[in-house]
């Protein structure tokens, strides 16, 4: 019995298409950690690591491409726009130079995972090592990431928080 509940509100056939093509992402980063505990390696000793080099190299091309400087408003700009919020059914909560609230109620990406029929436990490391590279991301930008719940822990949302250091 599963503690996670993750259905979207939005139906719409576009945003359905891109959440699959999120899914799609995921599915690539469950299947490559069980592959490699199948070859005895622990997704815990590299996926973490991996996965904020992207978020570290994606944050600094966002700055640089759309010369956003630190602004945690670039950022909601540059990665959080309408179609975005439509796909995980965000709201925004708080947006300034500094903090960048936003609380998520549809992760596709768990959504994958649960398609997978993976355990709780499963997806809320899966999650944590996805959001490492949102860590990365914040990183780039300054900040730190803090999140208070998420729906892979059970929570009925995300709340995702970047906050400038």
């Amino acid at each position: 019995m599963t503690n996670i509940h993750n259905e979207p509100k939005i139906k719409n056939p576009l945003i359905v298409a891109i959440r699959e093509q999120l899914e799609h992402r995921a599915l690539w980063m469950y299947f490559l950690c069980d592959e490699a505990r199948k070859k005895g390696l622990e997704p815990t000793e590299y996926a973490p690591a991996a996965i904020r080099r992207c978020g570290l190299y994606q944050g600094a091309r966002f700055r640089e491409k759309g010369g956003l400087g630190q602004s945690l408003r670039g950022l909601k700009k540059a990665l959080f726009g309408k179609f975005a919020q439509w796909v995980f059914e965000m709201d925004i909560v708080q947006c300034d130079d500094d903090h960048l609230s936003i609380d998520f109620h549809y992760c596709p990406l768990v959504k994958a995972w649960q398609k997978q029929s993976c355990s709780d436990e499963e997806i809320r490391l899966l999650c944590d090592h996805a959001m490492c590279g949102d860590r990365g991301i914040a990183e780039s930008f300054g900040c730190r990431l803090n999140l208070p719940k998420t729906i892979a822990r059970g929570d009925e949302i995300c709340q995702i928080r970047f906050e400038r250091n």
